[in-house]
């Protein structure tokens, strides 16, 4: 009985050692990470347009470098606009140096295409 109550016990503590894992992992470091792919925006947008599904499989929660032309900056919101179809939000403060028309490529994490504003969506966002 109490050899019963050993593995019982010990079995409760592996499961509530792995939900705590899996529930308090470590946040990724987006900025650290290699690029998954280096696109342009307009490649992104086709591919999203094209076959969305496949492009989500592609893309989402994945670390990409893209390339354009800042078309809105809204410092308040910490958020850029690439070539009128990539909306770029950055965890830090937006370099003082970006200007609207500037060419510039970002690095972040694909959070997905909204579909009703025909717009990818990124978050922590860096200038490469």
């Amino acid at each position: 009985m109490r050899k019963k109550l050993f593995y019982i016990l010990l079995l409760l503590i592996v499961v509530i050692f792995g939900v705590y894992k899996y529930m308090y992992k470590s946040h990724r470091d987006i900025a650290s990470e290699d690029a998954a792919f280096s696109k342009t925006v307009s490649e992104v947008f086709q591919a999203f347009t094209a076959n969305d599904s496949l492009a989500n499989k592609t893309y989402l929660d994945k670390t990409i470098s893209v390339k354009g032309k800042v078309t809105n900056i809204d410092l308040a919101n910490k958020i850029i606009t690439v070539d009128e179809k990539l909306s770029a939000r950055f965890t830090d403060k937006i370099p003082d140096n970006i200007k609207l028309q500037d060419s510039i490529t970002l690095k972040g994490r694909l959070v997905g295409f909204d579909d009703l504003l025909e717009e990818i969506q990124m978050d922590q966002c860096a200038i490469e």
